[in-house]
């Protein structure tokens, strides 16, 4: 009988070799790939507390004792970040090692969960995750087959004014929006009780520790801090919750959205929209011009790519509004739409993911 700290049993389409993915940095969880099942373990929580390094270091030996020890592992997956505690965690093994993209373990998970082994579009959508050239993505639209992915496009960079901080100040990244509108002459005015906000704009100008990012998450940060809902939040997620509780209708803004030549979605548009709303109205236009805007950019991946399946993950998929109306949209336009159903659309399902990703790597080529 498995223990309580596997968390999901998923039955496989076939047999694989013995492979782990030691999931990422953020409710890190573990995968063990032995034979047609694949084992995952509770959440270990966040890696920054001595806590949860011990439960995950815990978890790790059990799914080693399962596999029959280090020696009967054939590839050990793990993030690109090199400084996350798993990364570190699987280099020591003493195993083969594969690094798996963030967003491409996102969309594996999903896809492999579903049993699809045709390529297939995938959107991933969360708060951070390191691209392969230490870009700091999570708004990414990709064409996933098995082990191997493209990224299609991005959403269009934003300043992330102070780092890790803009996550938990929303109103750095609405700052950030001000700037790339032309209006980071007005940043102080907008927030005046931030007693920062007057050197936002010159950081960004000058690309002091004002990394740009892809992220989705952030883009829901910056529209949380265009409308005055959490400036300063005191828990992970806490802005974009709140912001989506306030919908009660989502409204589309003509305009609100371009995919530029290169398959980037730029949200300018919606986000000039949103300066000086009232938070209510607000809430019901980004939710609903977001989706329309995903909707398109995958429409139109699908004219380029000839692909008509789409995987959705990423933590921003926790989202109900985002993730049924981007859902209905697609599945409107005859697109078959694949999301998590046995494990989290956040890190807490990525091990799966790294996990496939090292299974089909280590697979003899198809003849």
């Amino acid at each position: 009988m498995v223990d309580a700290d596997i968390a999901t049993v998923i039955d496989l389409d076939r047999s694989y070799s013995t492979v782990l993915g030691v999931g990422a940095h953020l409710k890190a969880s573990l995968c063990l790939i032995k034979g047609d099942k694949a084992f995952v373990t509770v959440p270990a929580g966040d890696m920054e507390t001595l806590e949860a390094v011990e439960l995950y270091e815990r978890l790790l030996n059990k799914l080693l004792d399962m596999a029959g020890g280090n020696s009967e592992v054939a590839a050990c997956a793990h993030d690109l970040h090199r400084d996350f505690h798993s990364t570190q965690s699987a280099q020591r093994l003493g195993c083969p090692t594969i690094a798996v993209q963030h967003h491409h373990a996102h969309i594996a998970s999903v896809t492999a969960e579903h049993g699809c082994d045709e390529p297939l579009l995938g959107l991933a959508l969360d708060g951070f995750g390191l691209g392969p050239g230490d870009q700091s993505w999570g708004g990414e639209l990709l064409v996933v087959d098995g082990a191997a992915y493209e990224r299609f496009g991005g959403l269009h960079l934003l300043a992330q004014p102070g780092g890790d901080v803009a996550a938990r100040e929303p109103w750095r990244m609405g700052a950030a929006a001000l700037y790339a509108l032309g209006r980071g002459d007005e940043i102080a005015a907008y927030y005046p009780h931030q007693p920062h906000a007057a050197m936002l704009s010159e950081m960004i100008e000058r690309n002091l520790n004002s990394p740009k990012t892809s992220s989705c998450g952030r883009l829901f940060d910056a529209a949380c801090g265009l409308l005055k809902v959490c400036e300063v939040s005191e828990f992970e997620g806490q802005a974009p919750m709140a912001l989506e509780a306030m919908v009660a209708s989502p409204d589309v803004l003509d305009g609100g959205w371009a995919v530029t030549a290169d398959n980037h979605l730029d949200m300018r548009g919606l986000l000039a929209a949103l300066v000086g709303m009232e938070a209510p109205a607000g809430a019901n236009l980004f939710h609903g011009t977001l989706i329309a805007a995903l909707s398109d950019w995958v429409l139109r991946a699908r004219e380029r790519t000839g692909l008509n399946a789409v995987g959705l993950s990423g933590g921003c998929f926790f989202n109900a509004v985002v993730k049924q109306g981007l859902t209905v949209a697609l599945e409107g336009q005859g697109m078959k739409v694949l999301s998590p159903e046995l494990l989290s659309p956040g890190d807490a399902g990525l091990s799966f993911g790294q996990a496939m990703v090292a299974a089909l790597s280590v697979m003899p080529p198809k003849p």
